[in-house]
């Protein structure tokens, strides 16, 4: 199920931001980024993340917009007393007695080594409480999406049995247009007169090969399943692979029938379901 949630944060001297987001994916698979200074976190990161996810392709960055650290300033003599002979040869070979200021001196790259003291592990609560925020938030926009995910399902569902519904009343109306056809074809090629239980044996065979009384039984059934199925824990392959059986019995309808309000019915069912088939992929 896809999900996603941002948040700023500034503590302990850091300030970034945190994005996380998912898509649908059939294992999980978590990519993270992360600044240099913070590469040992990601196992700690994948087990926050791990823990609030079961699938899905799921992308999680950090992003650093400011990082106070305490200054160290570390002083080179060797390279000091380098430079300061440097420049004092170079005033000798022109002249010139004045000696080199120290602030010359200073100024030059390695005299004066600038470096900020930085312990990654410190920065791991905060990091790690802000996560856990996130994490939140995305749970909630997945429960926001899961809810409107489940509505799309049941109202396909609806979509379906109403068709069915609409099948239903053509049971009849196709086992009644199967005995009159064959009591026509009976009359035209026996017009002297015909067996009546050769007739009604005939009938039963038809009624076999083209009544789809059974099918719609099965589909009421399956229906009734398909909600049971959906409150249970983790039900998308079990709901997929009911489907495909409901798929299979509106086809066989499809196949036997000889109605046009039946055959518009069963091209709509067909729709819903694939409908509700790409919505279970989102399904966890």
């Amino acid at each position: 199920m896809t999900g996603f949630a941002q948040s700023d944060f500034e503590a302990e001297g850091l300030a970034g931001s945190m994005q996380l987001k998912a898509y649908n994916n059939r294992y999980l698979d978590i990519s993270i980024s992360l600044p240099p200074q913070f590469s040992n976190f990601e196992p700690r990161i994948q087990q926050m993340i791990g823990e609030y996810l079961i699938r899905g392709k799921v992308e999680f960055s950090l992003r650093l917009k400011k990082m106070e650290r305490p200054l160290s300033i570390r002083p080179d003599p060797v390279a000091a007393r380098a430079v300061y002979d440097a420049i004092a040869s170079i005033a000798m070979e022109c002249g010139i007695e004045e000696k080199p200021p120290l602030n010359l001196v200073a100024s030059f790259e390695g005299v004066l080594t600038y470096e900020k003291d930085f312990d990654a592990e410190s920065a791991w609560k905060p990091i790690a409480d802000k996560l856990a925020t996130v994490l939140k938030e995305f749970e909630s926009s997945r429960r926001r999406e899961g809810q409107a995910t489940e509505a799309n399902i049941f109202s396909e569902l609806e979509r379906f049995e109403n068709d069915l519904a609409t099948v239903k009343k053509g049971v009849s109306e196709i086992e009644y247009t199967i005995k009159r056809q064959l009591q026509a074809r009976f009359e035209e090629l026996l017009p002297k007169g015909y067996d009546e239980q050769r007739l009604l044996q005939e009938i039963a065979v038809q009624l076999v090969r083209f009544g789809i009384n059974e099918e719609v039984s099965r589909l009421e059934a399956h229906i009734s399943a398909f909600k049971a199925m959906a409150q249970e824990t983790s039900p998308a392959k079990k709901l997929d692979f009911l489907c495909q059986e409901m798929n299979r019995e509106v086809n066989t309808i499809g196949s036997k029938n000889m109605l046009l309000p039946v055959a518009h019915a069963v091209v709509d069912m067909k729709d819903a379901l694939e409908n509700i088939r790409e919505q279970l992929r989102n399904v966890e």
